[in-house]
This record gives C-alpha cells, sequence and structure tokens, in this order.
C-alpha cells in the first residue's frame, strides 16, 4: 500500500476510535507488506524532499489504524540527536511495566491524524518496557524505552485502543505542570 496522507485517516474519522485486533503470527505476505510500508512511510518522512514529492507529513511513528486497519500494528522511525536510529515494526506491543514518574514534550504532541492544534502537556510515563514481535528483527522483541522514544511508543500504543494525545490533555489546565515530571 503506498502510504501518503491522502490515505492517512482523520481523526474525526468514527475508526480512529475503534480498538485494533491482534494479529496472527507468523506474520500473513499482506500484513508484513503493512508495516513495511507503514515504517518505510515514517523514514521518508525525515526527507524534506520526499515529503513534497510524496505527499507526505513528517513523523516519527504510524499506527495501522491510521490507514484504516484495525489491527495491532506500529510503526517508528526516530532519529536522535546523537545520530542514533531508532526503529521498530511492532506487531502487537504492549506495556508490560512503566514508571511512576511522568514526563511529556514541552510543547505538547501533534500527530499524522490530527489537523486540528490541541495544545498543553500530555503525561506519559517517562519509562516503560514494552513486549512485541518486531517484523524487522523477526523475533519477539522487549523494548526498555525512555525519554522521547517511551512518548513516542505510548502515543502510537493509544491508538491501538482508540485513544488520540489530546485525550491525556487537561481541558481545564492545559499547561498544567508537573513538578517530578521529566520535561523532554
Amino acid at each position: 500500500m503506498k502510504i501518503n496522507m491522502d490515505v492517512v485517516v482523520k481523526d474525526n474519522d468514527p475508526v480512529m476510535r475503534k480498538t485494533s485486533q491482534k494479529v496472527e503470527l507468523p506474520l500473513s505476505d499482506q500484513d508484513r507488506e503493512l508495516i513495511m510500508d507503514m515504517l518505510t512511510y515514517v523514514k521518508n518522512s525525515h526527507d524534506p524532499e520526499l515529503c513534497e514529492q510524496d505527499n507526505l507529513r513528517p513523523a516519527v511513528g504510524i499506527a495501522a489504524v491510521q490507514v484504516g486497519v484495525l489491527k495491532q500494528m506500529v510503526a517508528i522511525a526516530i532519529d536522535l540527536d546523537d545520530d542514533t536510529k531508532i526503529e521498530h515494526a511492532l506487531i502487537n506491543p504492549r506495556i508490560v511495566s512503566h514508571s511512576v514518574q511522568n514526563s511529556y514534550l514541552e510543547n505538547g504532541e501533534g500527530c499524522l491524524s490530527v489537523e486540528d492544534e490541541h495544545v498543553g502537556h500530555v503525561f506519559r510515563h517517562a519509562r516503560i518496557t514494552v513486549k512485541a514481535y518486531d517484523a524487522l528483527r523477526d523475533e519477539f522483541v522487549t523494548i526498555r524505552a525512555k525519554g522521547y522514544e517511551a512518548i513516542v511508543l505510548q502515543h502510537e500504543i493509544d491508538h491501538l485502543s482508540g485513544v488520540l494525545f489530546y485525550d491525556h490533555i487537561d481541558q481545564f489546565d492545559p499547561w498544567k505542570e508537573d513538578e517530578n515530571a521529566v520535561v523532554i
């Protein structure tokens, strides 16, 4: 599937609020192709020329529901400041443990499926452990993540339950602080 902004489902579509189903393993050819196409979108979206040429919007992650497929699949590609690249093509990811301490992005979060601006802090766990099948490595993995990677993973995994980032924003005090949280 050629993924670009023409096929990305917007947040006002009822499918975005539905729960995604577990993916049967071993992966079918169709499921493997989809998760790899999702990862390709995210990686290509880091290149401004490809964004313009292919109608992409910059992203660090995408969930299958965002292309209208209610399956537990998320693809993540993050380029960190120190030239480290984090890439995951996760099937049936689940958070198995998390810290009590929160973290949040100082300027809030965004989403490929959300065109309207939703400002405020989105509190997430500062550290998480995720178990999943990684289609890139063709094996079950345990990911211990903190900082930006943990926030991205939680954002994408939320999509699998029909949750959007702005659901976490306090509507009465969107910029409220948590003095114990890690600000990223």
